[in-house]
This record gives structure tokens, sequence and C-alpha cells, in this order.
């Protein structure tokens, strides 16, 4: 089977160094060359390039236009014949719009997976993510031994769009623990309890979590290179307003945590860790 990847961001490039480790020799396309040279992968083009030449597309991009103009751009995806092709698509999307990405490559004969990853760059190194699906049940059956190599658990939801719905309500559960921890290491370094111990007091207490977990030690150092930026954290919880908003359900938790977000990108943070959210805090 052959592969290739489009999409090569923090994320994307951890999960194809994770497909290359298990053994698998990988095509990519990246929209800027220059950005992927050193990572040694052969570089085609254009995705029209490499869907002729793979069996199987993985995208890893940041939400659903860049999705689209990947389908859509002169070369895209769609300009190529789809037979036999799959599409993994790993994106974050927009859940109206993923529907609109399953129609179009059925209609052209090939199969679309929606694919979202929970998780962030260490635990996508390692294999370690948790991967939810939505599509064709033979197309996931077949597919599932591959993505088994870069997922831990993977779940199948067979209504198109449900994987994009569940992996916006995940974030929901991220983005809220992220702030509420960030508000209690500030609160906590300001009664003068090291806030070395107090994560470590923290993780075995109330604060246990997978998220604590991954950012104790960038809180600690205060490291925000990102993992998974407040860009990409704010743009799923203002998506996951509007879910809500289509199904006539009032959020009552998601609108302060994503307003913090939007602080943070509006002050030039966006590029930073999510983690950094701290900062509003502890200012």
């Amino acid at each position: 089977m052959s592969i290739g990847f489009i999409g090569l961001g923090n994320l994307g490039s951890a999960i194809a160094k994770r497909l290359t480790d298990m053994g698998e020799e990988i095509k990519v396309y990246n929209r800027t060359k220059s950005k992927v040279e050193h990572l040694g992968y052969k570089i085609v083009d254009n995705p029209k390039k490499l869907v002729e030449q793979c069996d199987v597309i993985f995208m890893c991009l940041f939400e659903s236009n860049a999705v689209e103009n990947i389908l859509s751009m002169e070369n895209g995806l769609l300009s190529a014949p789809l037979e036999g092709k799959t599409i993994i698509d790993l994106t974050t999307n927009h859940f109206e719009q993923v529907l609109t990405f399953h129609q179009r490559i059925n209609e052209k004969g090939g199969e679309y997976l929606e694919s979202p990853i929970f998780g962030s760059v260490a635990p996508a190194l390692q294999g370690l993510v948790t991967i939810v699906t939505s599509g064709k049940k033979e197309t996931y059956e077949e597919c599932k031994p591959l993505l088994e190599k870069i997922g831990k658990e993977i779940f199948y939801l067979k209504e198109e769009g449900q994987a994009s719905k569940m992996k916006l309500i995940n974030n929901l559960c991220l983005g809220s623990f992220m702030a509420t921890l960030a508000e209690c290491t500030a609160l906590g370094e300001a009664c003068d309890i090291e806030k070395s111990k107090l994560l470590e007091i923290l993780g075995v207490g109330g604060g246990q979590s997978l998220v604590l977990k991954a950012k104790t030690q960038k809180l600690i150092e205060e490291d925000f290179s990102a993992h998974f930026s407040n860009n990409a954290i704010y743009k799923d919880l203002h998506t996951l307003q509007a879910l809500a908003y289509s199904l006539n359900q009032p959020l009552y938790t998601a609108a302060v945590p994503k307003e913090l977000f939007a602080k943070m990108k509006k002050d030039g943070k966006g590029d930073e860790d999510f983690c950094s959210i701290y900062q509003l805090f502890k200012d």
C-alpha cells in the first residue's frame, strides 16, 4: 500500500514520522516545500500527482477551508481519478463542511474517512493518540490496521459528521481543563506554593488528568512552544458554539474558555501552546 501525506505542521510531522517508524514509506505534498525538505521524504509538486502515485492519502490540516483548498485547487485531489483511492482526513473539520467532503470524494469514486486525531505531538510520535472515524464501515475496516499504527484507541461512529462533532465535544473538555489548571497554578503561586510541588499535588488530586500529565513540565519551565496552539483550540471552541447553536443547545461552560483563548490570540500569542493561557492568570 503506497501512502501519501498532506499537511506537515506540528501534528502532521509527528504522525508522518510515526508512520515511517512503523515501516511505512510515504510521499508528501506541502504548500511550502522549503518547510519539509529537511524531513527527508519524497516531495511531489501537487495533490493530483500525490493521489496518482498513492493508494491512501492522509491529510492533517489546520481546518476545513484548508481541506477545501487541497480538494479544489488547480491540480487538487478532485482533479485526479479517485477510483480505488482512500482519503483519511485527520483534520479537525467543521461539522457541516465535512459532509461535503464525503459527498464530493465519493462522487469521484474515492473513499473518505473523517478521522480527527485526539492528542498532540508527544503521543503522536509514540502512536498513543486516539482516533475517531466516520465513513463507510468496509473502508474503515480495511484501513483500521493502518490507523492502529498511529493510534492506540480507535473508535468508529457510522454517521457522517459524528467523528467531527465528537472531536469538538472532546475539545470542550480539553480547553476547559487547561484553563482551570492554568488558573489553579497561578493561584497556588500567589499563595507562595512552589509551582512544581503544586502541580505534583494537583496531579494526584482534583487536577488529575491527561491534560495535566502532558502539560506539567511545560508549565514548570514556562515552555510555550506549540504542541497544540491557542489558535487551534480557539478555532475548535468557536466551531463548537456553532454546533450548539445549530442544535438550539445552550453551552454554559464553553463560553469563558473560548474567550480566554481569544484573548491569547488577540495578544499575539495564537501560535503558542495552549498551556500558555497560564500567562493570563499569572499576570
